[in-house]
């Protein structure tokens, strides 16, 4: 299909593409960020996109393919390799060099106990959630969006949390993978974007949580409602609401903590969101 010289060709080209014509572009090469990637001329629906043996979300935008790639928060490699093939071929490395970015520290203190050291009964029951949960995340279906730019899904202060390295009661946790957004107890959850319920659940840590597939890989999560709304499986439509804001599960205070998902990883929402501000 192409040469080694080819690829090199194919990183210089998105060297500069990524350092200049997309200034104004809200996405970033960096851990908990998204790769924006040209596809090669000629490539067709058929082709296959992917990063660490999965499929990538990719989409035409002005007729011209582009795969978004989720770059996980963890990550420290100074490059990525994505995989570009036709049917039957080998495909075409396109290599994409990842910058750095440090995330805050957050301190939370958490009342009860049991939400930051378990008993073996809630393990176990946070095991049987996590298979559930880790499956929906990782769904790959091939209905493309019309689009990946979101409104809020519900009105409130939107934090800056995403990446925030976590301690609750002074022990390390998992870096936040969401964005948090506070508001009252009751209020409305919009749908950002089209999609199908994957999984809806009253979860260990997560509470009262719903997941929705809206393409290709691309899934966002919803946690801590008061109440949902919609059920496994629905078809809904921007816009359609999914359950109220709620302080169910691991929480301070009631909020929303809305995750954004690409390939599986979890991304900052805030790249999604038609005002980024």
């Amino acid at each position: 299909m192409t040469t080694s010289s080819s690829s090199r060709l194919w990183v210089l080209v998105l060297t500069a593409w990524l350092t200049g014509v997309a200034t104004a572009e809200p996405f970033e090469a960096v851990p908990g960020g998204v790769v924006k990637v040209p596809l090669p001329s000629g490539f067709a629906p058929d082709w296959h996109v992917r990063w660490n043996d999965k499929p990538v979300f990719w989409r035409y935008v002005e007729d011209s393919p582009v795969a978004l790639v989720g770059v996980p928060l963890d990550y420290n490699d100074e490059t990525l390799v994505i995989t570009v093939a036709g049917p039957g071929e080998s495909g075409t490395e396109v290599v994409v060099a990842i910058g750095d970015k440090t995330y805050r520290e957050q301190r939370l203190t958490i009342k009860n106990q049991n939400y930051v050291s378990p008993n073996d009964a809630q393990l176990e029951r946070i095991g049987r959630e996590r298979a559930v949960i880790d499956a929906a995340l990782n769904h790959f279906s091939h209905r493309t969006p019309q689009t990946t730019r979101m409104a809020p899904p519900v009105d409130g202060r939107r934090s800056s949390s995403f990446g925030l390295r976590r301690f609750f009661n002074d022990q390390p946790r998992r870096p936040h993978s969401g964005m948090d957004i506070a508001a009252p107890t009751g209020t409305p959850i919009r749908l950002p974007l089209a999609g199908n319920v994957l999984a809806t659940g009253d979860w260990y840590f997560n509470g009262n949580s719903v997941i929705v597939d809206h393409g290709r890989g691309l899934i966002t999560l919803y946690c801590h409602l008061d109440r949902i709304d919609t059920e496994v499986s629905a078809e809904l439509e921007s816009g359609r609401g999914i359950g109220t804001v709620g302080a169910t599960g691991r929480v301070t205070g009631p909020h929303l903590h809305w995750g954004v998902y690409l390939n599986g990883v979890a991304v900052d929402p805030a790249m999604f969101l038609a005002d980024p501000s």
